[in-house]
């Protein structure tokens, strides 16, 4: 049985890490930040990859039909903002890390027939 050289393994995947870090990198400085938009009925959100909220506004307009609904129209908004994120997260670091791994952190990409799906560039064409 060969002997298992832990040293040259580790090497390799440190430098394999690193390449895909240089590449990752390079992807968002061509794309700019990754963040997920959805809008509707005067109200805007915006959330970074794993729905952290980063922006919010409402418009007169979506105030008239009282707080609950209005909150209900934020989650919803929330939740489709954190969709297209995750796909944009996923076609944007697709080239240099694993599918499974991307899906693992929950990054999936959105069929593009899905309501959701949105067109954009990441340096190497739309989508």
């Amino acid at each position: 049985m060969a002997e298992f050289d832990v040293e040259l393994a580790s090497a390799r995947i440190a430098e394999q890490a690193a390449r895909a870090e240089s590449e990752a990198s390079a992807r968002f400085a061509r794309s700019g930040p990754v963040v997920g938009k959805a809008a509707s009925d005067g109200i805007e959100v915006q959330v970074a990859p794993g729905g952290l909220l980063t922006g919010l506004t409402i418009h007169r307009s979506a105030l008239r039909h009282g707080s609950a609904v209005l909150a209900d129209q934020i989650v919803e908004l929330a939740q489709r903002a954190t969709r297209r994120a995750g796909d944009r997260m996923y076609h944007a670091l697709a080239p240099v890390v694993d599918a499974a791994q991307l899906e693992t952190l929950g990054y999936e990409p959105i069929p593009d027939d899905d309501p959701d799906a949105e067109t954009y560039s990441y340096g190497g064409g739309s989508r």
